[in-house]
């Protein structure tokens, strides 16, 4: 197999040229580079990416841990996180963990491994206390607010959201809130319980357990919710429901129904997805594709030393009005 050796004899070229040509160096003239490329070509040289990546300290790559692939919520944050790696030409290692977190630790494994330069968590199953050790081998950004830790954090104030949706809404007249949530004991939904409950009982509105529905991530699940409304005794005259694409679902299924929206129901979205804009659904918009660029902007950062400690970002949130409330 062909080394950097043989191809500077060949070329006529110093060993150092070649090394600069193979990485793109700039002070190269034009024709010791087609020496050099030529050369190369008729080599059919290959790269040891291996000894490149011993060499460096650094294999281009960033791990990215998320429970679902498909879920909209994540793919938006996963939109962001794509843009800025394809500018800056990193890979995305994505590794969907379902929520298991032995899925998780095997990705921090590989970053104490040094197969990975860092971790991008979006959503975990994990203690933050657990993650913390692995600071040690390497920067990790987490999507979600972990307070004070070693490692860096870009999040949305959900229960700041969720006190600001529901307050738009009693200002709006509603009196009986329905609540609809994705994954019921995850760290954000158990957060934003908090909000609604708390909520509930400081402005004295009305409140039933059958209001709060949760396992709903889609258009099927929000059809479902809709339907189960209408067996109710006593409906909800407004929901809050995280997720645009379940709100979707609900208003559609409620309309087939005869149901007006918002004349009978008030449908307050979360996430300011594609869909929402396109059915005009009310929403909060926390801002999820720039959690995803400003994620991966800070560990490409801290990878290529240009950031010391951990960065602690809060993104903004806000009421987007439509037409559903």
């Amino acid at each position: 197999m062909a080394n950097i050796k043989e191809i500077a004899r060949i070329a006529g070229v110093s060993v150092t040229t070649v090394s600069r040509v193979l990485n793109n160096h700039p002070y190269v003239s034009k024709d010791k580079r087609a020496a050099v490329l030529e050369t190369i070509e008729q080599l059919n040289y290959t790269r040891n990416m291996n000894a490149v990546h011993l060499i460096t300290g650094r294999t281009g790559a960033v791990g990215v841990i998320l429970p679902y692939i498909s879920a909209f919520y994540f793919s938006i944050i996963m939109n962001g996180l794509a843009h800025e790696a394809l500018q800056a030409q990193c890979r995305l290692i994505l590794c969907q963990s379902n929520y298991v977190a032995d899925e998780e630790l095997k990705v921090l494994e590989m970053l104490r491994n040094k197969e990975i330069d860092g971790v991008i968590i979006v959503s975990t199953a994990l203690q933050p206390e657990t993650i913390e050790e692995y600071t040690a081998y390497g920067p990790i950004v987490s999507c979600q607010d972990s307070g004070q830790r070693r490692y860096s954090s870009v999040y949305t104030q959900h229960y700041a959201a969720f006190r600001q949706g529901l307050q738009y809404l009693a200002d709006k007249g509603c009196r009986g809130i329905g609540y609809c949530e994705g994954r019921q004991h995850g760290n954000s939904a158990l957060i934003r319980q908090t909000a609604y409950r708390e909520f509930i009982e400081a402005n004295g509105l009305d409140f039933r357990e059958e209001w709060m529905i949760f396992d709903c991530t889609t258009e099927e699940d929000g059809a479902a919710v809709a339907r189960s409304l209408l067996d109710m005794p006593k409906r909800p005259d407004a929901m809050i429901i995280t997720g645009d694409h379940v709100a979707a679902g609900l208003i559609i299924e409620a309309r087939k129904a005869g149901l007006s929206i918002p004349g009978d129901l008030a449908v307050l979205g979360f996430d300011n997805q594609p869909i929402g804009r396109l059915l005009e659904i009310t929403t909060i918009d926390n801002h999820l594709y720039e959690m995803g660029t400003a994620a991966f902007r800070i560990i490409h950062e801290q990878i290529n030393g240009a950031c010391g400690g951990p960065v602690y970002r809060k993104l903004d949130h806000r009421i987007i009005e439509r037409s559903t409330v």
